[in-house]
Parts: structure tokens; C-alpha cells; sequence
């Protein structure tokens, strides 16, 4: 039985137990990214209104102010409600769907995405606005085909839908070209991370699990679905040090990463070199080995834009001061080699911002590590971390430059019943802030917290698509789906 993550932590990640099987990675050379759906040819968005669809169990309502067109549907309080449009497109392709609604309870009143009869998108949350003349939009991606389209919003619980104005159906491509040719080489700009245009930007991805476990997850093929049909920016390359790790196998694990890093470039996505130290959590117990990867590492791929070097991935039960005295060791060995690439510092306790022992963002905005183009992490799961988490990230980026490197929309063991809810009042917020964000985990691990369904990856694949996925894996697939709001200008 191969081991996996295991927990201990009573508020975040620790661990593993058992006997490591290290599996081998191929190593591949570059091959092209398989090629995205074709683009749609550039068009403005065309308005559906609701009121003028097939409905199902819904009325066609005008007292509330602010729709757009004559009215909008109010949905029956009934799973199985829907509207329905019949949307033409000129030729084969991907389009961007908004549906412009409103929800004037508290309660999430999610609904299914179907295009043709596809799930586009699996219970797609639609959280309260905060009254019903109160209008938000949710996104979702989806490919078209020439000629009619059936696009329809399916109420998946007994209460029914939100009040639906319209359907905007965008045809033009979000962007030319992948995340990487759109955006280049990144750097920290004050509170952001920046694309070469100096605008912030948002990343939004996923993060393999442990290498010496689900190495068989990361393939040329899993990565180019990554790419292509999850839309993903970045991959976070997860080597783990101890726990049957990087140090069994120095060279071994190293050369995998090279490989890896390798096939995320060739498909254009940015790739987060993951440290994965854990226990112990000191980070200085590794920092002669940290040397030695992250000098390879930089030396080998310094002419890469696409890189972002995570060095401490979860320190725990040390001060602030002594993770600091870490990453000012390590920077200047790394800056010897690459002077660009940003570099993402671990903070206190399970990167919590010291939270989950008890403090918060203050010690590191009042002794901010000397160095400049680093961002520091922030870890949560979302049925364990609540509102003391929610809010330290918030104030947290109004400070400093955050990059959420991992989190689960479990509880803190990346198991267990999915809070959606939750995860998505994090997302909302990372969005508005343009925090990036990496979801774990790429992998078929047996727990809720994996992607992919138990032996998807011995099988490799089906990769893209939802028939392999959990119901974790169908819903962040569907929020790194959404369209990017990249800026070049």
C-alpha cells in the first residue's frame, strides 16, 4: 500500500507516517503543449435574457430593480428547476458564459452548468449578494460548437436557483497565448505579484502531491490537461525532504524535478519549485540541502521566465525570527545565480501567518525579511480554518505580498466532507485582492482533498473531463477554469 499524507496537527499539516516507495519518473524531453481548443472568432458578448428562454419551474418576475431586458426568472424552490437558452456560435470554440443573478438569502443556491448536455460546470455556487435588487455574475468556461448550443442552469437543491437576469455568452479569446507568453517574467511590485506589463496578476493552479508517492499522477499527459483543459497558470512541484524524500535520493529527486519543470514550460504554465520541508519543522535542519537543490535549480534554469522558488513549505513550532534568519541565508545563494525569479518564503506555523500557534500577520509586517522580490505563503482548509484565518489573509495582503501556495476545501488533514461554502468566501476574497492561489492536491490519493478518483493515475487517465474527478476536483477544476483577467496594457 503506498503511504500518504498523513496529519497530525490539530489546525493544519504535519506529516507522514510509513514507508516510502519512491516511484520513478520518467524523464521527458520538451514536447510541444497540446493544442487548446481553437479560439472563437473575437466577437463582443452577445445578452441572453432570461426572460425570453425555456423555463422550467420558474416565473418570469420584474419586481425587483436592476435586471437588465423586461425581467428575470425567479426559479421554484425545487431541485431540478432550470432556464435554458439556445445560443448559436459561428464556428467551433471556446466561450466565456455570465450569468448575471441575484441571491438575496444567506444560503449558497448552487447550480448545474450544462452545455449540450455536458456539465460544464458541477454545482456551481451562487452565494448570497445580499438582497434581491443586489446583482452579481458568476463565470464559467466552456467550449461551443458551430451552430446551436443548449446552455442550461439547473437548480441542484430543494431551493431552487437564484433569481437569473441574463446569460452573456463571450466569444472572443480571454487571452493570446498561454499564461506565460501573456504575462512573462513575474516580480513582486509592492503588495502584488506582477506581470512583465508591471500589472498584477492573479495565478490560479494546482500542486502534485509528494513526488516519492504519486509521481505517476505527473505525466506528460496529466500536465498537458492541466494546461488545456483546466486552463491552469502554475503547477506547484511538491518534493517533500524527509518522509522517504529528497534526502533518500539527492540526485533522483532533483533530476525529476529538472523533468518536470521542464514539461510545465513546454506547456506554458508557471511552475512553483516546491521545498517541502515538514517535519521537523525547522527549517534550518535542511538548509545545507536547500543550498545544494536550489544553486542546481537556479543555475540549470535561470534563463526560464516561468519559475517562482517556494523554500520553506510549512515550518512549525519555531519563531518568526528564526524562519527569517533561514530565508536570509538562503536568498543571497539563490540570487547568486538568478537575480528574477520570485521567491515565496514560508511563514509561521503550517504557514498560517502564525495563526495556528497563536499569532498573526504582525511579526512578520514588523520584521519583514531583507530581501527584495519574495512573497510569503499562506496554507489553509477550509472546513477546519474559519474566520480568524479568513480575516489575518485579508489583512494580511493589505501589508504584505501573499501567495496562497496550498490549501483544501477540506478540514485540516485534506479529508472529509467538502465545505464549498467556506472555500468559497476564501476564493471571493483572493479574487478581489488578486492573491493567487494553488489548491491541493494533482493526485489520486484515497482522500477527499486528491483530484482524481482512487487509481485514475495507475490507469493514466482519463485526465480532462469530470468522469475521473471527485466532487473536490470537479469544483476547483471549475474555478481554474474561469477566465483569466491578465492585463497588457
Amino acid at each position: 500500500m503506498r503511504p500518504a499524507r498523513l496529519w497530525k496537527h490539530p489546525l493544519t499539516a504535519l506529516g507522514v507516517i510509513g514507508t516510502a516507495l519512491t516511484f520513478a519518473l520518467t524523464a521527458a524531453p520538451k514536447v510541444p503543449a497540446a493544442p487548446a481548443p481553437e479560439p472563437l472568432a473575437a466577437a463582443a458578448a452577445v445578452t441572453h435574457e432570461a426572460e425570453n428562454a425555456t423555463v422550467s419551474r420558474g416565473l418570469v418576475e420584474s419586481n425587483h430593480a436592476g435586471y437588465t431586458g423586461t425581467g428575470f426568472v425567479n426559479y421554484e424552490n425545487a431541485g431540478g428547476s432550470y432556464v435554458q437558452w439556445t445560443v448559436n456560435a459561428a464556428q467551433a470554440g471556446r466561450a466565456t458564459l455570465t450569468l448575471r443573478y441575484a441571491n438575496g438569502t444567506t444560503a449558497n443556491r448552487p447550480m448545474d452548468i450544462s452545455v449540450n448536455g455536458t456539465l460544464a460546470a458541477d454545482e456551481r455556487a451562487f452565494n448570497g449578494t445580499g438582497s434581491w435588487t443586489s446583482w452579481s455574475k458568476a463565470t464559467v468556461t466552456a467550449d461551443l460548437r458551430a451552430g446551436a448550443n443548449t446552455i442550461r442552469a439547473t437548480a441542484t437543491t430543494a431551493n431552487g436557483g437564484p433569481n437569473v437576469d441574463h446569460l452573456a455568452v463571450d466569444t472572443a479569446p480571454t487571452s493570446a497565448g498561454t499564461p506565460v507568453a501573456v504575462n512573462g517574467q513575474l516580480e513582486v511590485c509592492g503588495t502584488k505579484l506582477c506581470n512583465q506589463y508591471g500589472k498584477p496578476v492573479q495565478l490560479r493552479g494546482m500542486s502534485t502531491h509528494g513526488l516519492q508517492w504519486y509521481s505517476q499522477c505527473v505525466t506528460s499527459g496529466s500536465l498537458g490537461a492541466l494546461a488545456t483543459d483546466w486552463n491552469a497558470d502554475v503547477l506547484r512541484i511538491s518534493m517533500y525532504i524527509q518522509e522517504g524524500g529528497y534526502e533518500t535520493d539527492p540526485r533522483g529527486f532533483t533530476d525529476k524535478v529538472h523533468s518536470i519543470i521542464e514539461q510545465a514550460t513546454a506547456h506554458g504554465m508557471y511552475a512553483i519549485v516546491d521545498w517541502h520541508m515538514l517535519s521537523p519543522g525547522d527549517p534550518h535542519h535542511n538548509l545545507s540541502r536547500a543550498k545544494t537543490f536550489f544553486t542546481e535549480i537556479a543555475q540549470r534554469h535561470r534563463s526560464k521566465n516561468n519559475l517562482l522558488f517556494e523554500i520553506a513549505n510549512e515550518p512549525s513550532g519555531v519563531s518568526w525570527s528564526r524562519i527569517k534568519s533561514y530565508a536570509e541565508q538562503l536568498v543571497p545563494v539563490i540570487r547568486q545565480h538568478d537575480p528574477d525569479t520570485p521567491i515565496l518564503v514560508g511563514t509561521r506555523a503550517w504557514s498560517s501567518l502564525g495563526v495556528s500557534e497563536g499569532s498573526n500577520e504582525s511579526e512578520v509586517v514588523n520584521n519583514p525579511v531583507n530581501a527584495a522580490n519574495i512573497m510569503y505563503t499562506f496554507h489553509f482548509y477550509a472546513a477546519s480554518h474559519r474566520d480568524e484565518y479568513l480575516n489575518t489573509l485579508s489583512r494580511a495582503a493589505d501589508r504584505l505580498p501573499v501567495f496562497v501556495t496550498e490549501f483544501g476545501t477540506q478540514d485540516y488533514a485534506g479529508e472529509g466532507t467538502n465545505d464549498f461554502t467556506m472555500s468559497q468566501r476564501y476564493l471571493d476574497l483572493m479574487a478581489s485582492k488578486k492573491i493567487s492561489w494553488v489548491n491541493w492536491n494533482y493526485s489520486d490519493d484515497h482522500r477527499s482533498g486528491a483530484v482524481f478518483k482512487t487509481g485514475t493515475c495507475d490507469n493514466n487517465g482519463p485526465w480532462t473531463g469530470t468522469a475521473a474527478l471527485k466532487p473536490a476536483g470537479v469544483w476547483v477544476r471549475d474555478r481554474v477554469r474561469a477566465p483569466d483577467s491578465f492585463s497588457t496594457g
